[in-house]
């Protein structure tokens, strides 16, 4: 079924992904997962009713589904042979369970047709010892009943094998994720300033958790990748390609770094963005040693999964802290997050920039080769743009009136934020107290205290970037390149 998932999510239009995560979220593949298990429960109901009024009508739409999930499975990244097995084997067993049940439902509609129980279940002869009428014999019904429920404990039990078998795969992997141990010397993140995270009740940490961190992209399941067989290659426009195992990476001069991370799909005052101290090896050290030839401005990433981003040469080889990451907030990645390594590009929207699950580098141009999103509608290169959220308090909620206190988030990733101010009623924009940055490459805390009296209020936030360039106000969506906007709250101040 993923595989088909994986199918349906390549071939919907981008307006129907932005649609999924904005009104789902980080849930937005279990929402597909559920959607898919109600579609082919009608499906299989079709297939029945179908059956019933034609002989061989529902079986062909068994192993037309089939078919389908066939073709889907061997357009993935990640096929295998148990991968390409299963559709014809799980259509084969449908069309076996759906023949034997229309035989089934025939002999009993004939037999209820002619007005009596079948020969094989009528009824035994009064017992000679008895004396009297016998009870109806039901052993051949309760036979044909138990015989139903073994055929669906069969199906049940196969499809719980694979199922044990895909958990079995990531529970080893996680296992050996539990066991890895970090390189203990790396050059070290700078220091958190005094005062950079704020304590108002309800806002977000100045570092996100990793339960927390929000989670987007095409994978329906997680691959499970064992960092003993992993290989980075570099390939491409390069005068040396390179292969790079986890043990060797693992031994190279380690940074650590805290970057913020954001979705393009982020809406205005969304969150589908996180602040987190990442660990790995700067890129630009991995491509100078593989020397990127004349005419390359791209590197194209590649994931486990087969998903892909292009990723301008130059933020890859500049001096920002682009990094092939192997660590999350002093632990190895979480397996949702990359396990065992993925990229982590300050400035850049994820789609063009933060591959999970790597394991391959091409350099070569903008030019010959695309990203996964960019023939589906999204740019080419993916800027962060700068913007602001009010987390506290939350739209909608109502507080008292007298001294109310907002709080929330400014970013401008690899620019830095210079100021952050609020407006009440669209009124003269007030300077708020905005808490020192860890880095540009990291996002802002601010907070400002207001008075206000009894009433309802619009409230919106707006950033300048160190540049002294603002953020913009026109509201756009975020194809093809991000959202913008004032994120805007109403707070209803009572008595």
């Amino acid at each position: 079924m993923t595989g088909v998932g994986g199918a349906v999510i390549d071939a919907v239009p981008p307006a129907v992904k932005d649609w999924a995560v904005a009104v789902f979220g980080t849930a937005d593949k279990l929402a597909l997962l559920v959607g898919m298990g109600l579609a082919i429960a009608a499906l299989a109901a079709l297939a029945g009713l179908l059956e019933w009024r034609r002989r061989f009508a529902g079986l062909a739409v068994i192993g037309i589904f089939g078919v389908v999930g066939l073709v889907a499975v061997l357009g993935r990244a990640q096929v295998t042979g148990n991968a390409i097995a299963l559709p014809p084997l799980a259509a084969a067993t449908g069309i076996l369970v759906l023949r034997w049940l229309m035989s089934r439902l025939r002999d009993w509609s004939t037999s209820a047709a002619a007005g009596e129980r079948p020969a094989a279940a009528a009824a035994p002869a009064a017992s000679p010892i008895a004396g009297g009428a016998a009870e109806p014999d039901d052993g051949p019904d309760r036979r044909r009943f138990l015989q139903a429920l073994g055929g669906g404990a069969v199906v049940a039990t196969v499809g719980g094998a694979l199922a044990a078998g895909l958990r079995g795969a990531a529970a080893g992997v996680s296992e050996i994720r539990s066991k890895l141990a970090l390189p203990s010397s790396a050059s070290p993140a700078s220091p958190v300033p005094a005062g950079a995270e704020l304590t108002l009740d309800g806002m977000d940490p100045l570092v996100t958790p990793n339960r927390d961190f929000y989670r987007i992209d095409t994978a329906l399941t997680v691959p499970a990748v064992d960092p003993d067989t992993w290989v980075l290659r570099v390939t491409g426009m390069v005068e040396r390609e390179i292969e790079l195992d986890f043990a060797t990476l693992l031994a190279k001069p380690m940074t650590e770094r805290h970057v913020t991370i954001a979705c393009v799909s982020n809406e205005v005052g969304g969150d589908l963005i996180g602040n987190a101290l990442w660990l790995g090896w700067p890129v630009r050290e991995l491509l100078a040693m593989a020397g990127p030839t004349s005419g390359a401005d791209m590197v194209l990433s590649r994931s486990k999964d087969g998903w892909t981003a292009g990723t301008p040469l130059e933020v890859l080889t500049d001096d920002r802290d682009a990094l092939i990451a192997v660590g999350m907030n002093g632990e190895p990645l979480p397996l949702e997050h990359g396990f065992p390594v993925r990229l982590v590009v300050p400035g850049l929207y994820g789609y063009v920039s933060a591959t999970k699950w790597l394991t391959e580098l091409k350099v070569t141009r903008f030019a010959d080769d695309v990203g996964y999103w960019t023939p589906r509608g999204w740019s080419e290169r993916g800027p962060i743009k700068t913007s602001s959220r009010i987390d506290v308090p939350r739209a909608g909620r109502a507080v008292r009136a007298g001294a109310v206190a907002f709080g929330g988030v400014a970013w401008a990733q690899h620019t830095g934020i210079s100021k952050v101010e609020l407006r009440v009623n669209r009124g003269d924009w007030q300077t708020v107290e905005l808490a020192p940055g860890i880095s540009r490459d990291t996002w802002y805390q601010w907070q400002l205290s207001l008075p206000l009296t009894p009433g309802q209020y619009e409230i919106q936030v707006r950033a300048t970037d160190l540049n002294g360039v603002p953020q913009v106000e026109e509201r756009s969506q975020v194809a093809p390149d991000g959202a913008t906007g004032f994120h805007t709250i109403r707070v209803d101040v009572t008595p």
